[in-house]
């Protein structure tokens, strides 16, 4: 059943099963979703930009430090060396110090280098050597006339912190993204809240009736702004619906008069001849009649139909058709009765009739095949036609939406007739050729609840 939202304050009628597709969007087809990702590849960048250029320079700063250390030991050992006269001085622990002689061996050694004593030096024009399978960094002084002093310190403290910086460089890069995408989410389901609401109601809106306008938010931002074009959008729509509306009302009434004078003459005049043509003429007559009734609850917005239920032969339904729609081969079974409004019932199925020969041409075919159980009635309509537009789809019954030329209303038409009398009304494409309408109503084995055939 259709139901109602309130919007702005009214009622707004929505159609069973509107906006169930868009109720949830896919998370790829989500703007929340593309903004937390952009978002996150922004915080990324700039953390891996932002975090290099930080760890780049307080690793620059450490070496300073390391190298003007290492420079202060140097020159301090050189100056004892010097003021001693190549005596015994006392190096500071946590390094490696060797005198080398104008021979190029080492001369004195510190003791954890005790096994170069004496020996040529190995280190030769070398900054970087490691040492017992440590890395040290090495400068060098002149010492007066004795030769050259080398003094090293360890840079295992340097290498650590390398290693530790990129390591916290790499999880902060691997956690920021994960917290700026769950954050990013959050944040735009609250900011985009407003927007998905409105979304959801403009798509229960049933444009067959007054289209309202929808709520706005408080706070005037850009979905504000949105939803303000929309409304004015929606009021440039519903006036040009009730303009539509009123000029179709004024077509109809005119048209309304002129009818029902025919209408009465022509039964006049079918009452006093039997001539097949005055019977056909008063049929059409019936038919038009009913057309701007459509047409008028249809300007009024709606289409609703009043069923007047007969008990009838099958044979009658054929008769009317077959007047209505020349040329049409009927097959199954009409020796049934129907349990029906004729008259709703031959505008119904006359139209999928009438569809079929536009389709079908003068040379075509068009078959209505009926068959019953006590369940339910079956009217198969099949025409030798092109077929139904694949674009349309279901669309083909909404109304003025047409695949063969015509007002599109018939079959909008029959269906709403269908609808009204239990039962259903579908269409395909059959493989060979052409169109196929299935048109279903209950089968007249109604027990005994009597009630329903005095309906009208």
């Amino acid at each position: 059943m259709a139901g109602v939202v309130q919007v702005g304050g009214r009622g707004v009628p929505i159609t069973p099963g509107a906006g169930l597709h868009t109720a949830r969007v896919a998370w790829r087809h989500s703007l929340r979703f593309r903004l937390a990702l952009v978002y996150t590849l922004v915080a990324l960048a700039l953390i891996s930009v932002i975090g290099l250029g930080v760890i780049t320079l307080l690793l620059r700063q450490m070496d300073a430090q390391f190298d003007a250390r290492l420079s202060e030991r140097a020159d301090t050992l050189a100056e004892a060396y010097v003021g001693q006269r190549l005596g015994k001085v006392s190096v500071p622990a946590g390094g490696y110090t060797m005198l080398i002689g104008k021979d190029g061996r080492v001369t004195v050694a510190s003791l954890s280098l005790v096994d170069y004593d004496k020996s040529p030096f190995p280190f030769a024009d070398q900054t970087q050597v490691t040492i017992q399978d440590t890395p040290v960094r090495a400068v060098t002084r002149k010492v007066g006339d004795f030769g050259t002093l080398w003094v090293g310190l360890p840079t295992d403290a340097l290498v650590d912190a390398r290693a530790s910086a990129g390591r916290a460089l790499a999880l902060a890069l691997l956690v920021t993204p994960v917290l700026m995408l769950l954050i990013g989410l959050w944040v735009g389901r609250r900011a985009l809240n407003g927007l998905g609401r409105a979304a959801a109601l403009a798509d229960q809106i049933d444009p067959t009736h007054s289209v309202a306008t929808l709520p706005l938010p408080a706070r005037e931002d850009e979905v504000h702004r949105l939803l303000t074009a929309i409304n004015r959008l929606l009021v440039r729509i519903d006036a040009g619906q009730a303009r539509e509306k009123q000029l179709l009302g004024q077509i109809v009434h005119e048209l309304g008069a002129p009818l029902t004078v025919l209408r009465a003459s022509l039964a006049r005049a079918s009452e006093r001849t039997s001539d097949p043509e005055v019977q056909r003429a008063a049929l059409v007559a019936d038919e038009l009649t009913f057309t701007t009734q459509d047409l008028m609850q249809l300007a009024r917005g709606q289409l609703e139909l009043k069923l007047a239920w007969h008990f009838i032969p099958a044979r009658t339904l054929q008769g009317r058709l077959d007047r209505l729609v020349p040329g049409t081969v009927f097959d199954g079974d009409w020796t049934g009765s129907l349990l029906c409004d004729p008259d709703r019932l031959t505008q119904a199925i006359r139209n999928l009739l009438a569809n079929g020969r536009r389709a079908a041409g003068p040379d075509g075919r068009v078959v209505i095949t009926l068959t019953e159980t006590p369940e339910v009635i079956t009217f198969r309509v099949c025409d030798t036609g092109p077929g139904l537009p694949a674009e349309l789809g279901d669309r083909i019954f909404e109304p003025f939406v047409s695949g063969s030329g015509s007002s599109g209303l018939g079959l909008s038409v029959s269906r709403q007739i269908a609808l009204m009398h239990g039962g259903t009304l579908t269409a395909s494409t059959q493989r060979a050729s052409g169109a196929e309408f299935v048109l279903t109503i209950p089968g007249a084995a109604l027990g005994d609840d009597e009630d329903e055939v005095g309906e009208g």
